[in-house]
């Protein structure tokens, strides 16, 4: 028997959350930035009335500004949008254990063995939460239905807002198919211009190509993709009780050549900083610790860790603390072969240690970092992880690691 997946995804999630607050400006067109005051600054996020005035996610102000003069700027609050997302996805595990959040407006849910419990009709069900959404708290969700979770995030992706789109057994071709390579979970800008060169540029020219070419193009992606695209993702939706509570988020670099200047060492823990930081958000985690690993070039193994006054997902203050362990760990100019950094003791709710400033200075950062790094995460999510990041190193990720208890 087939699985019954719905992906539900938030419309214009942080422009909508801020819209609650300032109903007058609906039907203007509204963009939430990191600072408006700033022409440099990125476009988070933007309603519908901005988006058909061409305003794009991940461009610059400026730039959004020359496609619609009368675009209205509104500064980001990270905690309200964690808020509503917490409350969403609470309204999604009424129908089901198997809600499996995928970012903070994103979420699949596997329906297949509640249904019943709700009518068994799987596109009325889906109908029923989008008015629940809507009525409770005023946002709008589109629901994508489907015997797999790639195909139901592509179903949320098909029509928007506030719709239902069903991809079946017996119609998923005819819809799949004709859409753009770039729709498909996953395919960055990269993976689209590679897949380019070989003349896919659709899910279906990309299905028909051969297993073993993609893999050899792609390496293990190659394979994913080969599935995805012809309908054979079968990975589970994991509910809360099914996904370990994750203890660690860490990465580690293997250097072409080794380290032996400090600017080479900065630009390493930059590197590894920003994925660590990338991930947990991703996971909507925090972490309070930081540890920092090196092996030389005799092959021994250093660590140093501290715990943080607060914890945190934002990778320059991720970045600083582990920069300041390096530091204290490394003896120059011992030749370093490998950097690790990782994020400790885990949390799901930002939590704070230190004294409260009165003068709200440390939140006012904190936001602005949020925003920056946010803005960075966008960016990433339409171009491709490469599109971005912080300083450069030569060097090749040897692997990404994540310890649960």
């Amino acid at each position: 028997m087939d699985r019954i997946i719905l992906h539900c995804d938030c419309n214009c999630f942080y422009a909508s959350c801020e819209l609650l607050s300032h109903p007058d400006l609906r039907q203007l067109p509204v963009a939430v930035c990191g600072d408006p005051m700033e022409r440099h600054g990125i476009i988070l996020a933007k309603n519908e009335p901005a988006k058909r005035c061409g305003v794009k996610t991940a461009e610059t102000i400026w730039k959004a500004k020359q496609k619609c003069p009368g675009l209205i700027l509104l500064p980001p609050h990270h905690r309200l949008y964690a808020e509503y997302s917490k409350k969403i996805n609470a309204v999604y595990g009424e129908y089901t254990d198997l809600v499996e959040p995928f970012g903070i407006d994103e979420s699949w849910l596997d329906v297949t063995n509640s249904l019943h419990l709700f009518g068994g009709d799987a596109k009325a069900l889906a109908d029923t939460l989008r008015e629940r959404i809507k009525r409770e708290f005023g946002l709008t969700i589109s629901v994508g239905v489907s015997f797999n979770k790639v195909f139901a995030k592509l179903g949320s992706d098909y029509k928007k807002p506030d719709a239902t789109t069903v991809i079946a057994r017996d119609n998923w071709r005819d819809i799949v198919f004709p859409l753009p390579v770039g729709d498909l979970l996953f395919v960055g800008r990269s993976a689209q211009e590679l897949l380019g060169r070989y003349g896919v540029r659709t899910i279906g020219e990309l299905s028909k190509c051969s297993e073993e070419m993609l893999e050899t193009l792609m390496g293990k992606m190659g394979s994913q993709l080969y599935r995805y695209a012809n309908g054979l993702d079968d990975s589970p939706v994991r509910g809360a009780a099914d996904r370990e509570p994750i203890k660690s988020v860490g990465n580690s670099t293997t250097f072409r050549r080794d380290l032996t200047r400090w600017d080479e060492v900065q630009s390493g823990i930059s590197l590894l900083s920003d994925s660590v930081a990338m991930r947990l958000r991703r996971y909507g985690l925090y972490c309070g610790g930081v540890q920092v690993g090196i092996k030389n070039s005799r092959f021994q193994v250093f660590s140093r860790q501290t715990t943080l006054d607060h914890s945190t997902h934002l990778m320059r203050e991720i970045n600083d603390t582990a920069l300041r362990l390096a530091k204290d760990l490394w003896k120059a100019p011992d030749p370093i072969r490998l950097l690790s950094v990782t994020a400790l003791h885990l949390t799901e709710e930002a939590q704070s240690y230190r004294q409260l400033d009165l003068l709200g200075t440390d939140d006012t950062q904190q936001e602005k970092q949020e925003a920056v790094e946010s803005a960075m995460d966008a960016l990433r999510k339409k171009f491709g992880r490469g599109v971005i990041s912080y300083g450069t190193a030569e060097d090749t990720i040897s692997g990404e690691k994540i310890e649960r208890e």
